[in-house]
């Protein structure tokens, strides 16, 4: 295969994995001029801003799909550039908690991807071992990864940033892509300032992924339905009831974890997420509802497929959402010495998830190319981990004829 000859290229989004693109961008190509569009007046404003902090070991991933690849590559890339930037980069350690023997099943088989992952350090543990971990905790078995870790992904992503701007690239903020137009040679980029012409267009939108896509001519679906996930603190007095990060085993017959326990890189202790449809794609608060957005899923059958065969899964959530008690017996299941414990509002999140048009949730990341195009469809956790190795794998590709 040839390499292409790019002189000039776009970034659509500055989240964390755009501004890593970027970066990739001007660290492959020699006299590349790169510009960077986001809509909003500051890096990190969505789910880069909004999500746990956790750097995933690649514990529950398909061995061989481009998550547990890019995971595995993202975890070694990231942790090269907080060394180098002194970024702060906790190895706080995550046990996967069973609670009853077909519990304990699906965590025998976590734990054979996590070997297959070439997840470093993975173990398991009995029930009477897990306090040698979090002496609070309880269980019938555990995963124990070691290696897991929290940062700060706003603070990378601005780091990341500075790199684009040394070498010479441009970063637009406020700034909204309405369409791309691929043209004879090259895509010409509108803004409400005008068409820009580039030789490369990647798109990295999150939220907007899906709509950005439909505009460039691709297919509507994956569809993005937001999911908002609200997260509690922990009072003070209980802070020290947990070292790092506690997690249940995943449950085939619900489409999300549940509430777990989650470190924070200031010292903070989370509490969540629960996950329930949101009233608007970038909705931080109940008030804040977007029409368009709602109408969004609400007239697209393959949402109303997902939730007639996720009746279960929505009133579990639900309780979660309108009972704070119900919030912390979850996380009691794991921690019983947490009961009493004050609690405090914590950030809340939205979750871009892609669902196919019969209602299935897209797992693996989804990354179209469209001859000078390239659209990053769907990244969701562990899309933050990863991104460094995503805006690799993508730069590799774009370069190819």
């Amino acid at each position: 295969m040839s390499t292409r000859n790019i002189k000039r290229a776009a970034v659509v989004g500055g989240g964390i994995i755009g501004i890593a693109v970027a970066r990739e961008l001007t660290n492959t190509l020699d006299d590349v001029q790169v510009t960077v569009y986001e809509k909003e007046d500051h890096l990190a404003a969505h789910q880069t801003g909004h999500n746990s902090g956790v750097v995933h070991a690649g514990l529950y991933y398909e061995p061989g799909g481009l998550k547990a690849r890019l995971c595995r590559r993202g975890v070694e890339l990231l942790q090269e550039f907080c060394a180098a930037k002194s970024l702060p980069y906790e190895a706080c350690g995550k046990l996967v908690i069973a609670q009853t023997p077909e519990e304990s099943k699906r965590l025998d088989n976590i734990f054979a991807r996590a070997t297959a992952n070439g997840v470093p350090g993975a173990r398991m543990l009995r029930g009477d071992q897990i306090p040698e971990v979090e002496p609070n905790a309880v269980g019938l078995s555990a995963l124990h990864s070691p290696g897991t870790a929290i940062v700060d992904y706003a603070a990378i992503t601005r780091a990341l940033a500075d790199d684009v701007r040394a070498a010479g690239g441009t970063i637009r903020l406020g700034t909204e892509v309405t369409s791309l137009e691929q043209q004879g040679s090259g895509v010409a980029v509108s803004t409400k300032d005008g068409d820009e012409h580039y030789d490369l267009v990647v798109t990295c939108a999150g939220l907007q992924s899906d709509r950005l896509a439909k505009a460039t001519g691709e297919p509507p679906t994956p569809r993005i339905v937001p999911f908002f996930g609200q997260y509690f603190l922990l009072g003070g007095e209980a802070r020290e009831q947990v070292r790092g990060l506690i997690y249940p085993v995943p449950d085939p017959k619900h489409p999300f974890l549940g509430v777990h326990l989650t470190k924070r890189i200031d010292g903070e202790m989370m509490l969540g997420p629960n996950a329930f449809i949101s009233f608007g794609r970038e909705s931080y608060a109940w008030k804040n509802v977007n029409v368009r957005d709602v109408l969004d899923y609400a007239l697209f059958p393959g949402f109303w497929n997902f939730a007639w065969h996720n009746v279960p899964s929505a009133a579990r959530e639900f309780q979660t959402v309108i009972s704070r008690k119900k919030f912390i017996r979850e996380a009691m299941r794991f921690v019983p010495s947490l009961e009493g414990a004050s609690v405090l509002p914590g950030t809340r999140g939205v979750r871009a998830q892609a669902m196919n048009g019969d209602g299935s949730l897209v797992d693996d990341f989804v990354i179209a190319r469209r001859r000078d195009t390239v659209m990053v469809r769907n990244a969701p956790s562990p899309g933050a981990t990863s991104s460094m190795a995503i805006a690799e794998y993508i730069v590799e590709q774009a370069l190819t004829e």
